[in-house]
């Protein structure tokens, strides 16, 4: 099972093109399951219809790659709209998924009010063959100091996996914007969680950044050169079920001139214990 994890830069920079990179990048890297944080959606007639900048990023990534696709709009996006100037654009966290969604819970995630932009962990539990797969991806706060607040917010992301990870076989894959290296206290709560850092398998020597100096969106020099976007799996089930093989990153270089996010991807493998035979690329 392949799963990709991307925060998509919202409205930001110049989106109507970065969506056609966003695209391409998905397209050849055809994932079972995906996180996207920062999503950007409007109110449209047609919510697939982007053409104009209207519908959902999501749900029109999704048609295009023949997936399914679950959508957590944020309940406070105001302080995102007026970085930008629009107030009919929302902004939240999705997954796409091969498989259909079964379950899914949205949890506004805590932090003060001079903090709070509406930031959210999402959960959909996808039928996959043979064993449901609990999924979740997140976006914490961001910034040096929000550290406090990002270490709340991961102990109820971590509740939120306890909820959630039970009646199957597979273990809980928990993805997302932590706005943390893998060292800090925030992430780390994870592990108290009994959940695994899926980059521990990556090849040593693999570029691990996912906030980059060589991408010209990264805007202040300190954030350069840190992973801060994570793929996180519980202990192996039966046989190895849900067992990382392999991680890599993704998305991190221009597709035809154009960077498709400030992110880097993460890509992981897993153990999903079917001899399946990985679709083609959408289109072809």
């Amino acid at each position: 099972m392949r799963v990709v994890t991307w925060n998509l830069w919202w409205r930001f920079g110049p989106w109507a093109d970065r969506q056609k990179a966003i695209l391409a990048v998905l397209r050849e890297l055809r994932p079972d399951v995906v996180g996207l944080q920062e999503v950007w959606a409007t109110d449209a007639t047609d919510a697939t219809d982007t053409a104009d900048g209207g519908g959902n990023l999501a749900e029109w990534l999704a048609g295009e790659l023949g997936l399914h696709c679950a959508f957590a709009p944020s309940e406070a996006p105001g302080r995102w709209q007026r970085r930008i100037g629009d107030d009919t654009v929302g902004i939240g966290n999705a997954v796409l998924s091969r498989w259909p969604v079964t379950e899914r819970a949205a949890l506004r995630l805590p932090a003060p009010a001079e903090f709070d932009d509406g930031r959210l962990a999402f959960y959909a539990r996808l039928d996959a063959p043979g064993h449901p797969v609990p999924f979740f991806t997140v976006h914490l706060n961001s910034g040096t100091h929000a550290r406090a607040v990002r270490r709340e917010q991961a102990a109820a992301l971590v509740e939120l996996v306890a909820a959630h990870r039970h009646g199957t076989a597979f273990p809980p894959v928990v993805t997302g914007d932590f706005n943390a290296p893998p060292e800090s206290p925030e992430v780390r709560l994870l592990r108290a969680g009994r959940l695994h850092d899926a980059w521990d398998h990556a090849d040593p020597s693999a570029p691990a950044a996912t906030w980059d100096a060589a991408n010209p969106y990264i805007p202040h020099p300190p954030a350069q050169g840190a992973r801060i976007d994570h793929v996180h799996v519980g202990s192996p089930g039966p046989g190895g079920l849900g067992a990382v093989r392999a991680v890599r990153r993704a998305g991190d270089g221009p597709v035809d001139g154009v960077w498709p996010s400030d992110h880097a991807a993460v890509v992981a493998d897993l153990d999903d214990g079917q001899a399946v035979i990985r679709p083609g690329k959408s289109g072809s």
